[in-house]
């Protein structure tokens, strides 16, 4: 992407603890806001009086869940990353090799057949890659509940650039709910983390509305940036109702704006994390309504498919080889994009899950 593809993220950059271990709470972090190529910054609890009554925001409500389990191969140490729960109780799984201070090296999946042994005497057998030609991620099957497995012998996944393990509850945000079947995400949707409960009821009484919609995360590519891969999600249908309602209000009051002047008014789309955008498009049909969903979802956004329901987006800050850019530049433009990009570097701003965010209002 030109103005991006040039841009290095420096090593110390990189948020390397939780806010709330570098400062007064987890909303203590910055907050960029791109209109355009203008840009202005904010502290993060300052979000309220950034937006106006009337505007949805999009939450991820999938709970994140202690993916990272070690097993064996023989004498070889594995860490086993349980990405993304399957049909017929396979599950989509990348095999790590421990790096020794906690975090993990990229290793090649499988290979087929193999016996992986996993804490309390279980196996995982690899089956096949979960796309052809590929070989990070595998269809694997395990001989227990993974889900119970976790919860037992797992721990968060944790990327070299963090400086020591964390509890489960700092990957967790305010919005996540358990489901019974123990699904979740594999990796924090982390644009929500900021969001602390004395924030969410200073929105509330901004008038700012909160559409929940659940995507569970897989695990990403960290060295390789692929695309991602399908995900489950669903759409409930008061989510599509709020967010159609809402639109059609502002709709309405744009046209009487136009007629007969007027301060703006809310009504904005604003997601949460590019795991909304993800969801919210993936139920939205050409004419940009919403219609309630579930399953699997293939989707990625990109400049030439755009976005049909989502006007904004709340989000952290990504690698510029990440793939999720494209779904930036469809929302923001490749200018804005690149404008504000060099202004959170020059800024110092910190980028990864922990680290400060990015508001595209509109």
């Amino acid at each position: 992407m030109k103005g991006l593809e040039t841009l290095r993220v420096p090593t110390e950059l990189s948020a390397r603890v939780p806010a709330e271990q570098r400062g007064r709470g987890r909303d203590d972090v910055r907050l960029m806001v791109s209109r355009g190529t203008e840009v202005s910054h904010h502290a993060f609890r300052e979000l309220p009086g950034l937006l106006r009554a009337g505007d949805v925001l999009v939450v991820n409500t999938s709970a994140t869940l202690p993916a990272a389990v070690d097993g064996r191969l023989g004498a070889e140490r594995l860490v086993v990353h349980f990405s993304t729960r399957g049909d017929e109780g396979l599950w989509a799984v990348e095999l790590r090799s421990p790096d020794g201070t906690g975090s993990t090296l990229p290793r090649a999946g499988g290979p087929a057949g193999a016996q992986i042994r996993l804490p309390g005497g279980g196996l995982l057998v690899p089956e096949e890659p979960l796309v052809r030609g590929a070989d990070r991620l595998w269809w694997a099957r395990a001989s227990v509940d993974v889900p119970t497995l976790m919860k037992r012998y797992g721990r968060p996944i944790r990327y070299r650039y963090t400086e020591r393990d964390q509890p489960l509850a700092a990957y967790q945000t305010v919005f996540a709910l358990p489901v019974p079947d123990g699904a979740g995400s594999a990796e924090m949707p982390s644009a929500a983390r900021p969001f602390t409960e004395a924030l969410v009821a200073g929105l509330v009484c901004r008038g700012v509305q909160f559409a929940p919609i659940t995507l569970h995360t897989g695990v990403a590519s960290a060295e390789a940036h692929e695309p991602p891969y399908p995900e489950r999600f669903a759409v409930p249908a008061t989510t599509a109702w709020l967010v159609n309602a809402a639109r059609a209000h502002r709709l309405a009051a744009r046209s009487v704006s136009f007629r007969g002047g007027g301060r703006a008014t809310g009504g904005r789309i604003v997601a949460v994390g590019t795991t909304a955008v993800r969801a919210l498009e993936s139920a939205a049909g050409p004419d940009g309504v919403v219609r309630a969903a579930s399953g699997w979802t293939d989707l990625v956004v990109t400049p030439g498919r755009g976005v049909r329901a989502v006007d904004g987006l709340l989000t952290g800050l990504h690698e510029p080889e990440a793939s999720h850019l494209l779904m930036l530049e469809a929302i923001a433009g490749r200018e804005a994009l690149a404008s504000g990009y060099a202004e959170a570097l020059r800024r110092l701003y910190l980028w990864h899950e922990f680290g400060d965010t990015h508001l595209i209002p509109e």
